[in-house]
């Protein structure tokens, strides 16, 4: 379980890919300090499992399916990676509860300057947008950020300068693949939903909530 509060950038090192999935060493520091083989790290938001480390880097095995579902498969040499540990039980939560299990891949449109920061929109896969509300959390390459506006098919997303530079969103080129986590709140109330209606025979409503005393 993470936030979303990034704690530093790493950088991909080596990528190896296997005929089940590929191999990704990054460079980190930060994250290092009490790093074990077998722990968690959030890469771009993906939850990965340390399987070998260095003073200063450590080693992921990225299965075929999460290849598929994330951006990694794009990553190459050199690529900035937005790097957390996962929370302790006396961790603050400074972000909302990201999973480090991607949704989606979204599609990186622009970033406009806006007063000391910047206007990030994000374009999203259709099957999405009913998790995305505006003023909701959402995780955008691991990053806890509030969508502040929505259109159709797109959220835009305000950008403080301390995050611009402690994350990679500066370093992204128009038309980059994102990683996207919506807010798992809202997908558990819709499966809760889905089981009543199917249990109940009817469609739960606002009116229905109400008469239960919601």
């Amino acid at each position: 379980m993470f936030t979303g509060i990034i704690e530093e950038l790493g950088t991909i090192r080596r990528m190896t890919s296997s005929p089940k999935g590929a191999r990704v060493e990054v460079t980190a520091g930060t994250i290092l300090s009490d790093a074990r083989l077998g722990d968690s790290i959030a890469v771009n938001g993906v939850c990965l499992t340390v399987v070998d480390q260095g003073p200063d880097w450590f080693a992921a095995d990225v299965s075929e399916e999460t290849l598929r579902r994330t951006s990694l498969k794009q990553m190459r040499i050199g690529t900035r990676v937005n790097l957390e540990r996962p929370l302790t039980p006396a961790s603050r939560l400074g972000g909302h509860i990201v999973q480090g299990h991607v949704d989606g891949i979204g599609e990186f449109v622009e970033a406009r300057p806006s007063g000391e920061g910047w206007v990030v929109r994000v374009r999203f896969p259709k099957d999405l947008g009913r998790y995305i509300v505006e003023k909701g959390s959402i995780a955008v390459d691991g990053i806890s950020l509030t969508v502040a506006s929505l259109g159709d098919d797109y959220f835009e997303i305000a950008i403080i300068p301390h995050t611009w530079k402690m994350t990679n969103l500066g370093s992204l080129d128009r038309g980059a693949a994102v990683n996207l986590e919506v807010d798992v709140i809202a997908k558990y109330v819709e499966r809760m939903m889905q089981a009543h209606t199917s249990e109940s025979g009817r469609k739960l409503t606002i009116e229905g909530l109400t008469e239960m005393g919601y």
